[in-house]
């Protein structure tokens, strides 16, 4: 692998992984929504964020809170 493709293919894990902060991010957002308007528990918010964790892969997963 020659430098030119190193520098591309770090530069699209980052924007991957851009990316899967950004969908996580508006999936929590959406998540909250529902909490917050009474259509799911906070039990089912917690299960919801852990497979969200999981899905999204967040860079900073291991340090969010677990639940609500």
């Amino acid at each position: 692998m020659n430098n030119t493709d190193e520098i591309h293919e770090r530069r699209t894990t980052t924007h991957e992984q851009l990316q899967r902060e950004v969908d996580y991010a508006r999936a929590q957002q959406m998540l909250k929504a529902l909490l917050e308007s009474g259509l799911i528990s906070l039990s089912e918010f917690d299960k919801i964020s852990e497979l969200n964790r999981k899905f999204f892969s967040p860079m900073l997963a291991d340090i969010l809170p677990k639940t609500r």
